[in-house]
């Protein structure tokens, strides 16, 4: 059974792991000992309330419990944009005319802009690539609305979900090499590991303060404005169906689209129903997402399910994997 599970600092082995094999342009999983050290034991503090609900970041690892392997990460922000800027790419419709000639265009660009302050953010969904069927990858993702929903007050009102732009088959990033990096002057890999491990003020000194006509673009970085990169088409479904949308925002460095959706709106935050487990011998019932109602118990797994009225019947190996007696509340959705 795969269950999902608060991640700690015994795990940085198996993070290193997932950040080497997550590839160039993941942000939030550098290959960085001193970033992800740190990362964990925010995620330690944020579950055990060690940290000004504002400033959590909750991480979530999940977990072979036959092999004890870690196959994947997720994660979640309560909140982006509040001690450094969260900057994004706008992008724009500008209208010009001239009615001596009779003429109207309309122009593409991009605009900085800081929009999101104060959102919480869905991030860090890696798996392992032999774990990318099978529901492994629904589970971590749907694991950290069940989390927000728990205790909804600990996020904001908007969640975001920032979705890696495109890269080519030899590794580098169009938008980037044509674009972005005009106004940073660095390697893509440097710029992005400043990005995950400072404070961002470098893309407060460099980042461009005029619009940016996209037609004077390259055509390799303009057609990339907003392209999901081939890995993340799965991820950007699952969100969709969740209730995310496309923003009109997209990444500084790649041009990966944001999507975002109001917290009480997302699919299973708003569906989970919260119900009093009954332990059964036997598993039975329809497949369903099952966590537990704690924050700093946290523990989500796919089973079988036996809803009765206000009871949720579970086998003892989902039981056991939840940390939940007979008598206890978890959260269900069907």
């Amino acid at each position: 059974m795969l269950v999902v599970r608060p991640a700690g600092s015994a795990d940085f082995d198996s993070l290193m792991e997932l950040a080497e094999l997550s590839g160039r342009g993941f942000t939030s999983l550098p290959e960085d000992e001193p970033t992800l050290r740190e990362r964990l034991a925010l995620s330690e503090a944020s579950f055990q309330a060690g940290v000004a609900p504002p400033e959590a970041w909750y991480t979530l690892m999940l977990e072979d419990l036959e092999t004890g392997v870690i196959d994947g990460v997720a994660g979640v922000k309560a909140s982006v944009g509040l001690k450094r800027p969260f900057f994004s790419f706008r992008v724009v419709t500008l209208a010009q005319s001239s009615p001596v000639l009779e003429m109207r265009f309309d122009h593409k660009a991009l605009v900085l802009v800081n929009e999101c302050a104060g959102w919480s953010e869905v991030g860090s969904l890696f798996l392992r690539p032999e774990k990318r069927k099978g529901g492994a990858g629904r589970l971590l993702a749907q694991s950290r609305y069940m989390l927000i929903g728990i205790e909804p007050q600990r996020f904001a009102e908007m969640v975001l979900a920032e979705l890696r732009g495109w890269f080519d088959d030899d590794g580098s990033c169009p938008f980037w090499e044509h674009a972005a990096s005009k106004f940073f002057r660095l390697e893509f890999d440097q710029a992005d590991l400043m990005s995950a491990s400072t404070n961002g003020q470098f893309i407060l000194d460099l980042a461009p303060r005029h619009p940016i006509y996209t037609e004077l673009l390259a055509p390799a970085a303009r057609d990339v404005i907003g392209k999901v990169h081939r890995d993340g088409e799965a991820a950007r479904a699952m969100l969709e169906r969740e209730g995310f949308r496309y923003q009109g925002l997209v990444d500084l460095f790649d041009a990966g689209p944001t999507v975002a959706a109001p917290r009480d709106d997302i699919r299973t935050v708003r569906d989970a129903r919260r119900l009093r487990v009954k332990i059964g011998e036997d598993a039975f019932g329809e497949e369903a997402l099952i966590s537990s109602t704690e924050v700093s118990r946290f523990r989500a797994v796919r089973a079988p399910v036996l809803i009765d009225g206000e009871a949720a019947i579970l086998g003892r190996e989902a039981a056991d994997a939840l940390g939940v007696a007979e008598g206890d509340y978890v959260r269900v959705k069907a």
